[in-house]
């Protein structure tokens, strides 16, 4: 009996005092998929710039709140989800499926729009796993193609995702 109201002491106190233990939200990002509409597409350098998305967005990801954790997919699990292109970025229910396999609360589907060389998008699709659905799309855009620009535009969608995030 002792031990039953010290448990329910501690437990008690750490509700109170606002120190609860919870999980991190666990998050996957997809690797970003380059969908280049220009008359001269799918540059090495596109590729380079668009492969560096994940990486980068996942950084930001983590340094908006230890309460966020990434997730690895395995990139060859991706592929074979993927349909073709934009399978996933079209069907939240099957990026959910995927997220389900790593144990991931919130799946990133995302994509490198180049209409111009002037300008791109980031279009990123933010599904909720234990939904299946959507719970947000954004659309960055990119001015230029310098790293700066790309890195700039990936702490915006990380901040636009944790706030979303933190609504749910």
């Amino acid at each position: 009996m002792n031990q039953l109201m010290s448990t329910t002491l501690i437990l008690t106190s750490l509700l109170l005092s606002g120190n609860a233990v919870y999980a991190a939200q666990r998050i996957a990002v997809l690797a970003f998929e380059l969908n280049d509409i220009t008359s001269l597409p799918n540059t090495p350098q596109e590729q380079i710039r668009t492969a560096s998305i994940q990486p980068l967005l996942e950084a930001a990801i983590r340094k908006t709140g230890e309460d966020f954790e990434t997730v690895h997919i395995n990139p060859q699990a991706q592929t074979a989800a993927n349909g073709s292109f934009g399978y996933l970025f079209r069907f939240h229910d099957l990026a959910a499926s995927l997220g389900e396999q790593t144990h991931a609360d919130w799946v990133i589907v995302g994509q490198h729009s180049k209409p111009s060389f002037l300008y791109s998008y980031l279009r990123a699709h933010v599904i909720n796993v234990k939904t299946k659905t959507l719970a947000a799309s954004f659309d960055i855009e990119l001015k230029g193609n310098h790293e700066t620009v790309t890195q700039h535009g990936v702490r915006s969608l990380a901040k636009k995702i944790r706030g979303i995030i933190d609504s749910h």
